[in-house]
């Protein structure tokens, strides 16, 4: 199952975030480096073909999980997306941390991403960086997180050779504030949305009145969220590394909402 963005074509419908896979921030966990590249691996295999880590979780270590997790699978028909920490946000530093974060990854990027706003570096060095990049196909597409619309627009207008092609934020059912803005403007101009924490932790899970929609579809709650970020045009990336919860992720693909359903779901506050 896909969805397709003007700007960066058709992608996987659901990601997998792997955030805590492989550490923490800047901190190298390798005590379960089998069981997280398993994950991953049965992942893909449950139709969780995008990918989602960065250079900060575990100091790069979460990239080589991945990594290894995805040699020897069909390129072609994953999407793989990392991010760039901004204190790396440089124009010489930003080529430098993406060949690291390739070589790391044994493959190119598809998405890349500057993690956070730098306070310190103009947007425009950061982009004209990430274009760099797309010309040495070290990545395909760039973007960023973490932006306001104001922020986000401000990148655009950097842009000279490519477009930005996707934007990552929080945004959840208990999290809705992009939709005054960001989550629009993305949609309108065929700019990729990203939905990161869509479960807020197990929150999502719990909700009783998606419970009670789920029981029309055989459904849970998170399959029931899932299906309505996916419906609204948003590609939600859960973390996951247990077997169960993946497939419960991997779930929600063939799950489709009627109108009526995602219609009151939308009312929600």
């Amino acid at each position: 199952m896909k969805r397709c963005f003007r700007r960066v074509g058709c992608v996987p419908a659901i990601g997998l975030g792997t955030w805590g896979i492989g550490g923490g921030f800047w901190t190298a966990d390798t005590s379960r480096d089998g069981e997280w590249v398993e994950a991953v691996r049965y992942a893909v295999g449950r139709g969780l073909k995008l990918i989602d880590t960065a250079e900060m979780y575990g100091g790069g270590h979460s990239e080589e999980l991945v990594g290894r997790a995805i040699k020897g699978l069909p390129r072609e028909e994953l999407f793989v997306v990392t991010k760039v920490w901004p204190s790396h946000a440089r124009y010489e530093e930003v080529l430098k941390a993406a060949e690291r974060s390739a070589a790391r990854l044994g493959t190119y990027i598809d998405l890349y991403l500057l993690h956070w706003p730098s306070d310190a570096v103009p947007i425009c060095e950061t982009i004209r960086a990430f274009e760099a990049l797309v010309d040495r196909g070290v990545i395909r597409f760039f973007g960023v997180s973490n932006f306001s619309l104001q922020q986000l627009q401000e990148a655009e207008t950097c842009a000279k050779k490519y477009e930005v092609a996707a934007v990552q934020n929080h945004y959840s059912l208990y999290n809705r504030r992009d939709e005054a803005d960001v989550l629009p403007y993305a949609l309108a101009n065929g700019i990729m949305y990203m939905a990161y924490t869509p479960l807020e932790k197990g929150a999502v899970a719990r909700d009783r009145r998606l419970a009670e929609i789920g029981r029309k579809y055989g459904a849970t709650p998170a399959q029931v969220a899932l299906a309505w970020y996916v419906k609204r045009g948003v590609v939600p990336i859960p973390k996951a590394e247990r077997k169960e919860h993946i497939d419960e992720i991997a779930g929600a693909l063939g799950l489709e909402l009627s109108e009526e359903d995602f219609a009151e779901i939308a009312r929600w506050r």
